[in-house]
């Protein structure tokens, strides 16, 4: 095999490609692949991040939604509260109410008792006098009496 001219050409030619290959495009090419590597990272920290991110934001919303549902079940159990000392009152109002009626019957029945025992004594009174006038008219006569005393008790 000659070493001629051409093979030297073409040996330097090669290794002027490497150079060119090596100084002018090789390194721009390493920069794309290492900005597109770190774009990529920058990509998956940022994923991760917002998983955790995520994840936080479903902690507190469920969290928020204990709470929640907390205050809602103090605010039910204060309306059932309220609704029972509401019931409670009410009853106490209605037996208060129901004594008092029954005091002012009782009173209205006493006084009614009274006004019958008043016209009772008018009419006994009224019934005594009567007798005593027909006694008086009739002579004094023990049958007479009896009989007049029969009649008095049988209209008492």
């Amino acid at each position: 095999m000659d070493i001629n001219l051409t093979l030297l050409a073409q040996a330097l030619a090669f290794a002027a490609l490497i150079w060119i290959i090596a100084t002018k495009i090789w390194p721009p090419l390493l920069k794309a692949i290492e900005e597109r590597q770190q774009k990529i990272a920058e990509g998956l920290a940022a994923a991760d991040r917002s998983q955790k991110d995520l994840a936080r934001a479903e902690e507190q919303v469920n969290e928020l939604l204990r709470e929640a549902r907390t205050k809602a079940n103090e605010i039910i159990e204060q309306a059932h509260a309220r609704g029972n000392q509401i019931i409670d009152a009410a009853r106490d109002e209605a037996v208060a109410e129901a004594n008092r009626q029954k005091a002012a019957a009782e009173a209205d029945i006493a006084a009614s008792a009274h006004r019958a025992k008043e016209e009772l004594r008018q009419q006994v009174a009224a019934l005594a006098v009567a007798g005593a006038e027909k006694l008086l008219r009739r002579e004094i006569d023990a049958s007479a009496h009896k009989a007049i005393l029969d009649d008095l008790a049988a209209q008492l």
